[in-house]
């Protein structure tokens, strides 16, 4: 599409492109992707069928973008970089769940871990979605080692410790999912004084 005047395109096709991803991510993460269908994307991004389908051919590019370009930063920004950043890697996970309570508290709605509702609903549905769902979780828990290891932690057991992270993680997310505060997380975020 031109503006008729200069031959200049007044679309923009990666701002349609991320558009279309932000809805998405943000519905699948409130209603299930199974919930959200291609017709709701499309009302609430503002976009028509040919541009949402110019750029995801089914529904199933669109999770795959969501995950990829969305949900592994989330992972990445909250934990990977956190920790990496962090003096130790028990003072980061202790400061990520408390943060993560904060901000849940602080918006009064909770929606789940979008790596966690993801992995729930749809890693038995499709090999390739579950494998990378999984290399996601991996990174998540290899960000935790790696600085345990830089730590000179007494932990004797970094792989396990990390993966207890993880599953303590998203299952607290799950119950502040239920309980609609930050709660479960805030008291996992205590237990962890108990490591040294």
């Amino acid at each position: 599409m031109t503006d008729g005047t200069r031959g200049r395109r007044t679309n923009d096709p990666a701002g349609t492109r991320n558009r279309v991803i932000d809805v998405a991510a943000a519905a699948f993460q409130s209603r299930g992707y199974t919930a959200t269908s291609v017709l709701d994307v499309l009302k609430a991004a503002g976009v028509s069928p040919g541009a949402l389908h110019h750029h995801f051919p089914t529904k199933r590019h669109l999770i795959e973008a969501v995950l990829r370009e969305r949900i592994a930063g989330e992972v990445d920004q909250t934990w990977a970089q956190a920790v990496r950043a962090a003096p130790s890697a028990l003072e980061a996970i202790r400061a990520i769940f408390t943060s993560v309570a904060d901000a849940l508290d602080a918006q009064q709605t909770v929606s789940g871990c979008p790596l966690g509702n993801i992995a729930l609903e749809l890693s038995r549905s499709d090999e390739e979605l579950r494998a990378l769902i999984a290399s996601e979780y991996d990174k998540w828990r290899g960000a935790i080692v790696e600085k345990l290891h830089a730590d000179g932690s007494r932990i004797a057991d970094p792989d396990g410790f990390a993966t207890m992270v993880v599953a303590l993680f998203t299952g607290a997310m799950s119950l502040a999912k239920v309980e609609q505060n930050g709660r479960a997380l805030r008291s996992c975020a205590e237990q962890f004084g108990a490591f040294r």
